[in-house]
Protein backbone atom coordinates (compact mmCIF):
# COMPACT_ATOMS: atom_id res chain seq x y z
CA UNK A 1 0.00 0.00 0.00
CA UNK A 2 1.60 3.21 -1.18
CA UNK A 3 -1.02 5.79 -0.34
CA UNK A 4 -4.26 6.18 1.60
CA UNK A 5 -6.05 6.22 -1.77
CA UNK A 6 -5.30 2.49 -2.04
CA UNK A 7 -7.41 1.79 1.05
CA UNK A 8 -10.86 0.44 0.28
CA UNK A 9 -12.20 2.10 3.46
CA UNK A 10 -11.04 5.48 2.18
CA UNK A 11 -12.59 4.84 -1.25
CA UNK A 12 -15.92 3.81 0.28
CA UNK A 13 -15.85 6.80 2.61
CA UNK A 14 -15.31 9.10 -0.37
CA UNK A 15 -18.32 7.56 -2.12
CA UNK A 16 -20.36 8.09 1.04
CA UNK A 17 -19.37 11.78 1.07
CA UNK A 18 -20.43 12.19 -2.55
CA UNK A 19 -23.78 10.51 -1.92
CA UNK A 20 -24.29 12.58 1.22
CA UNK A 21 -23.73 15.82 -0.67
CA UNK A 22 -26.03 14.79 -3.50
CA UNK A 23 -28.79 13.88 -1.10
CA UNK A 24 -28.42 16.80 1.31
CA UNK A 25 -28.60 19.44 -1.41
CA UNK A 26 -32.35 18.81 -1.41
CA UNK A 27 -32.72 19.60 2.30
CA UNK A 28 -34.80 22.68 3.15
CA UNK A 29 -32.97 26.00 2.84
CA UNK A 30 -33.53 26.75 6.53
CA UNK A 31 -31.29 23.75 7.31
CA UNK A 32 -28.33 25.18 5.35
CA UNK A 33 -26.49 26.19 8.53
CA UNK A 34 -28.03 23.44 10.65
CA UNK A 35 -28.43 19.80 9.72
CA UNK A 36 -27.13 20.21 6.15
CA UNK A 37 -23.87 21.71 7.34
CA UNK A 38 -23.48 19.29 10.23
CA UNK A 39 -24.17 16.15 8.21
CA UNK A 40 -21.70 17.22 5.54
CA UNK A 41 -18.97 18.13 8.01
CA UNK A 42 -19.11 14.83 9.88
CA UNK A 43 -19.25 12.88 6.62
CA UNK A 44 -16.21 14.72 5.25
CA UNK A 45 -14.43 13.95 8.50
CA UNK A 46 -14.57 10.20 7.82
CA UNK A 47 -12.18 9.96 4.84
CA UNK A 48 -10.26 13.03 6.02
CA UNK A 49 -9.25 11.34 9.28
CA UNK A 50 -8.40 8.10 7.49
CA UNK A 51 -6.02 10.00 5.23
CA UNK A 52 -4.62 12.24 7.97
CA UNK A 53 -3.89 9.26 10.22
CA UNK A 54 -2.19 7.48 7.34
CA UNK A 55 0.12 10.43 6.89
CA UNK A 56 1.10 10.68 10.55
CA UNK A 57 3.68 7.95 10.24
CA UNK A 58 3.02 5.98 13.44
CA UNK A 59 0.52 3.24 14.12
CA UNK A 60 -0.42 4.88 17.41
CA UNK A 61 -1.45 8.10 15.63
CA UNK A 62 -3.08 6.14 12.83
CA UNK A 63 -5.15 4.16 15.34
CA UNK A 64 -6.28 7.39 17.02
CA UNK A 65 -7.35 9.00 13.73
CA UNK A 66 -9.17 5.84 12.62
CA UNK A 67 -11.14 5.93 15.89
CA UNK A 68 -12.02 9.58 15.23
CA UNK A 69 -13.18 8.57 11.77
CA UNK A 70 -15.39 5.87 13.28
CA UNK A 71 -16.88 8.40 15.69
CA UNK A 72 -17.69 10.69 12.75
CA UNK A 73 -19.34 7.76 11.00
CA UNK A 74 -21.57 7.15 14.02
CA UNK A 75 -22.42 10.85 14.06
CA UNK A 76 -23.31 10.62 10.36
CA UNK A 77 -25.58 7.62 10.99
CA UNK A 78 -27.40 9.56 13.69
CA UNK A 79 -27.83 12.61 11.52
CA UNK A 80 -29.19 10.77 8.49
CA UNK A 81 -31.71 9.15 10.80
CA UNK A 82 -32.73 12.60 12.04
CA UNK A 83 -33.05 13.75 8.42
CA UNK A 84 -35.17 10.69 7.67
CA UNK A 85 -37.39 11.31 10.71
CA UNK A 86 -37.90 14.89 9.52
CA UNK A 87 -38.80 13.52 6.06
CA UNK A 88 -35.86 15.23 4.37
CA UNK A 89 -34.74 11.84 3.05
CA UNK A 90 -36.98 9.25 1.40
CA UNK A 91 -37.00 5.78 2.91
CA UNK A 92 -35.19 4.10 0.00
CA UNK A 93 -32.44 6.76 0.05
CA UNK A 94 -32.09 6.47 3.82
CA UNK A 95 -31.87 2.68 3.65
CA UNK A 96 -29.16 2.80 0.97
CA UNK A 97 -27.13 5.44 2.78
CA UNK A 98 -27.50 3.66 6.11
CA UNK A 99 -26.50 0.26 4.69
CA UNK A 100 -23.48 1.81 2.97
CA UNK A 101 -22.48 3.42 6.26
CA UNK A 102 -22.92 0.12 8.14
CA UNK A 103 -20.70 -1.66 5.62
CA UNK A 104 -18.05 1.03 6.10
CA UNK A 105 -18.48 0.73 9.87
CA UNK A 106 -17.73 -3.00 9.78
CA UNK A 107 -14.72 -2.50 7.50
CA UNK A 108 -13.36 0.38 9.56
CA UNK A 109 -13.83 -1.50 12.85
CA UNK A 110 -11.95 -4.47 11.44
CA UNK A 111 -9.15 -2.26 10.17
CA UNK A 112 -8.90 -0.48 13.53
CA UNK A 113 -8.50 -3.89 15.23
CA UNK A 114 -5.70 -4.83 12.84
CA UNK A 115 -3.87 -1.56 13.41
CA UNK A 116 -4.32 -1.95 17.17
CA UNK A 117 -2.60 -5.35 17.03
CA UNK A 118 0.54 -3.60 15.81
CA UNK A 119 0.70 -1.15 18.72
Amino acid sequence: MKTFRDLLIWQKAMTLVTNCYLLSRNFPKEEQFGLTSQIRRCCISIPSNISEGFGRGTNKDYHRFLKISLGSLFEFQTQIEIAYNLEYIKEENFNKLYEDSRELERMLSSFISKVKETL
